[in-house]
């Protein structure tokens, strides 16, 4: 583990040098401010030191603000999919596209910075991991919580009995060997644009099927949700909120995802870009997307198990991070009190919405509104 925070200009240098290689050619690569940085997070768990760089720069990115940012940040560095083996110059193009700039301009300019806010979360990461442990202190991780790590063991109590669960904290499209992710919708099912950054986003980017070269050959998940729409007799009109479609993971399969279920919890604002979000919506969704893991179970094989939910209506919808999953956990500690067995995960993407998904056990009473800050 580092001994010391990791030298900002340095790890500039090294982000330089990740842009201009490309992800495929980090193998046997010099980084050596990033090298050490990902081993004192812990990335360098991964197999190769390629790999534990890449996982450290897909937590740093995911820190970001979400927009032009992060996206800029994730083309970069051939971290968004589909481009992690483009050349340096056509991923900078696209990453000055993002910000509707000249390509020289944003190397000048905004791609200076964007790596520079990169470099600031990966040192505030390495100060996070190397921090001495802190007892007793109000608001502090549970002893359990996993470090800070991507990955963390929350522990509740359900009915009398000890309940396991597990908290994620990356983007969506990096969620692995779980049977069901629950995606939040809108009201008509109509999917983002995949260049977008929210869950239903990322999850649609990450199971397209791709060619050689990054282009999409196929759409599946937007394909599965418009066919439903059609059986139903309900394309282009809005459904109940708390309807709940599951289609099929696409590319995500290779990932260990088996199932994606849509939660139509966001409803469009006349006029606007915006959504309303009720936590009564929230909690219908999550009980019927539970219901449907029970009825899909026993059809597969293995049997379904795990179940993974994002803070629902904490993105654009607006909720207030401890909102979000109280609405979500009424319906989740209704079955687990009645005896279901459900592996259950959630999934965040800054400190903040781990924060109060730790404090679960507390029965969801943060001292204060954590509101979304992207």
């Amino acid at each position: 583990m580092a001994s010391t925070p990791p030298d900002h200009a340095s790890l500039h240098s090294d982000l330089r040098e990740v842009r201009r290689a490309g992800l495929v050619r980090l193998r046997g690569r010099a980084l050596p401010a990033l090298e050490p940085a990902a081993e004192a997070v812990g990335a360098g768990t991964a197999r190769t030191p390629g790999a534990a760089v890449e996982a450290l720069l897909r937590l740093a990115v995911s820190r970001l603000d979400a927009g032009t940012l992060r996206t800029a940040a994730e083309y970069t560095l051939g971290l968004a999919q589909g481009t992690r083996d483009w050349p340096a110059s056509s991923r900078r193009a696209r990453a000055a596209a993002v910000y509707g700039v000249s390509v020289e301009r944003f190397r000048k300019d905004h791609e200076v910075m964007v790596l520079g806010q990169i470099a600031e979360h990966i040192v505030l990461l390495v100060a996070e991991a190397t921090a001495e442990p802190t007892t007793g202190t109000p608001g502090a991780a549970p002893a359990d919580a996993g470090g800070a790590g991507t990955h963390r063991s929350v522990a509740a109590r359900v009915a009398g009995r000890d309940v396991r669960l597990t908290l994620h904290m990356h983007p969506a499209d990096l969620l692995r060997d779980v049977d069901v992710i629950v995606s939040p919708a809108n009201v008509y099912f109509a999917l983002p644009e995949s260049y977008k950054s929210s869950v239903a986003a990322s999850l649609r980017r990450a199971a397209a099927v791709r060619g050689v070269t990054g282009e999409v050959l196929d759409d599946p998940v937007r394909d599965e949700l418009r066919a439903w729409a059609e059986r139903q007799g309900v394309s282009g009109r809005a459904v109940l909120p708390g309807t709940v479609v599951a289609t099929g993971p696409g590319a995500l399969a290779a990932q260990g995802i088996r199932r994606i279920y849509h939660a139509a919890v966001a409803v469009p604002r006349a006029g606007t870009n915006d959504y309303d979000v009720l936590p009564a919506d929230v909690t219908r969704a999550t009980s019927r997307a539970l219901a449907v893991l029970a009825q899909e179970r026993d059809r597969h094989d293995p049997p379904l198990r795990s179940v993974c939910f994002p803070l629902l209506g904490s993105g654009r919808g607006g909720l207030p991070y401890h909102v979000s999953l109280a609405a979500v956990w009424a319906a989740l500690e209704a079955e687990l009190a009645r005896g279901a067995r459900w592996d259950v995960h959630f999934l965040v993407r800054t400190p903040e919405a781990a924060a109060v998904v730790e404090r679960v056990q507390a029965r969801i009473r943060p001292a204060r509104d954590q509101r979304p800050t992207g």
